[in-house]
């Protein structure tokens, strides 16, 4: 077991990223390939699957060429990719239209349809959610109304990790996590509704077969194998969803272990040993990587990808935005970011809501727009800290992953918004593909999860130490409110 390795991949928005882990748990290489995503009009995003596929075969490329004696001494493989995107196959497994993602809020109105689709049945306290355009239930009426004859072609439907897994050992099978962001699945019975299906006209068979994300029911294709100098057919973990993959990196596996991500997205994140659904609070009440485990998640459309925006915008690189924002001190902005760029989840519910910057002026330059910007992300995040406490589960501590904890002037203007302490992990970055090689440990040696999945050594703790921050938060709930009909209007008008 001592020579033995695992492969760990993300299948993210913006890139695929790749870790190869020994037995000891150290991080050997890592690698990532960028790709991007298409908006053919407002509020859609898509992606070409074949780019994921492209970017796999060039992160294990990185890989070998870092550690190759390594590679070839993989004894399983796990898999973390970007939740509720929605791959359409043929009854010959090709891709017939390009994948709807997680930030595509095109299906809003089939929102409502599904509820009267199944006026007798709790849709929100069996999928944990209401109705949400980002989730598959949404997007299939979606394309029944808009594509019927594309959706008559459809004989597989498949998520984006899940289908990096086809490509690799032809099967199809998900995860518990990744198939509860579908909101075609039970999530107390961890099993896919009969109802739910039936009300989007889908059957079963068209639906990937479901597993514990620490079980292989996969083995890599012998002839990828031998291009990738895998030396032996080695099976492939079930996985899970980023953000459950990101919590077994951090070892996020019981009751009360929380943190929160700044990615392209940005996710609150706490474990829990039973289903606790709050529906009302928008909050996701979801199957963990592992057996018989839970958690609740405050889901935020928009994280780090915003600041990139807001340099891009400016005219400025990512540093040096932070490092103009850095001069303001610390000290709140006089203007008002509403993040929205995406719409907003936790805790709107609001796939029409909108980008916002309030109180310009003359004198307005990159430090102070790029501050609020900041601020507005801490915000939405304080909001998501907020409804889950006010459902019932404190939260005493954060842990931080995600491209965005680099900054360290970002991650103390949080723990100030937040007034939490704020942890940031060695290898913080690399967060869901770490834990996904940690899935395809289990799966070949099946240790106890506790065993595997400790939490990584802390490179530092951000204390709150500012409280002036609260008066700006007030204002930031209020500008959403004031707002919030003329997003609805403007959403029409891109339309």
């Amino acid at each position: 077991m001592s020579t033995q390795t695992y492969l760990g991949l993300d299948i993210g928005t913006s890139a695929v990223k790749g870790v190869l882990v020994d037995t000891h748990q150290l991080c050997l290489a890592t690698a990532s390939s960028a790709y991007s995503v298409t908006h053919p009009h407002a509020g859609w995003a898509e992606q070409d699957p074949e780019l994921w596929w492209q970017a796999v075969e060039e992160v294990v490329a990185q890989l070998r060429r870092q550690a190759d004696a390594a590679m070839a001494k993989v004894a399983g493989i796990g898999l973390s990719g970007q939740m509720h995107g929605l791959v359409v196959q043929s009854q010959h497994g090709e891709v017939i239209r390009p994948a709807i993602l997680w930030n595509d809020s095109r299906a809003s109105q089939q929102c409502q349809q599904l509820k009267e689709r199944l006026p007798e049945l709790d849709v929100a306290t069996i999928t944990s959610v209401e109705p949400m355009p980002a989730f598959w239930a949404a997007k299939l009426l979606w394309l029944k109304a808009h594509e019927p004859e594309m959706l008559a072609n459809a004989h597989h439907f498949l998520l984006p990790k899940d289908y990096v897994r086809w490509r690799m050992s032809g099967e199809r099978i998900t995860d518990m996590c990744d198939a509860a962001g579908t909101q075609l699945f039970d999530q107390a019975r961890r099993a896919w509704s009969p109802e739910i299906l039936a009300a989007c006209g889908v059957a079963e068979r068209q639906l990937p077969n479901l597993a514990e994300g620490s079980t292989a029911l996969a083995a890599l294709n012998s002839d990828i194998a031998a291009r990738w100098g895998i030396e032996n057919q080695v099976p492939i973990a079930a996985g899970a969803g980023d953000v459950a993959a990101g919590a077994l990196g951090l070892g996020a596996i019981n009751e009360g272990d929380a943190f929160f991500t700044l990615g392209t997205s940005s996710q609150l994140f706490i474990a829990t040993s039973g289903y606790r659904p709050a529906p009302k609070h928008a909050l996701h009440a979801f199957a963990h990587a592992l057996p018989e485990r839970w958690f609740q998640m405050a889901a935020m459309l928009n994280g780090a990808s915003v600041l990139a925006w807001a340099a891009k915008l400016m005219g400025v690189s990512i540093d040096e935005a932070l490092a103009a924002a850095e001069k303001q001190k610390g000290s709140a902005s006089s203007l008002l970011f509403l993040p929205y760029l995406n719409g907003e989840r936790t805790p709107h519910n609001d796939p029409d809501a909108r980008g916002v910057l309030f109180g310009l002026h003359p004198s307005s330059g990159v430090g102070e727009v790029i501050q609020a910007v900041l601020e507005g992300v801490g915000f939405s995040l304080r909001e998501a800290r907020d409804v889950i406490e006010q459902a019932g589960t404190p939260i005493a501590r954060l842990t931080v992953i995600g491209g965005g904890s680099r900054s360290d002037y970002w991650l103390q203007l949080l723990a100030d918004i937040l007034e939490r302490p704020i942890a940031r992990c060695e290898e913080s970055e690399s967060g869901p593909a770490f834990g996904a090689a940690r899935l395809a440990r289990l799966a070949v040696t099946q240790e106890n999860p506790e065993a595997v999945c400790q939490p990584p050594r802390i490179e530092k703790v951000f204390e709150p130490n500012s409280e002036n921050h609260s008066h700006n938060f007030e204002r930031y709930k209020r500008l959403y409110r004031a707002l919030s009909p003329e997003f609805a209007i403007a959403s029409k008008l891109d339309n």
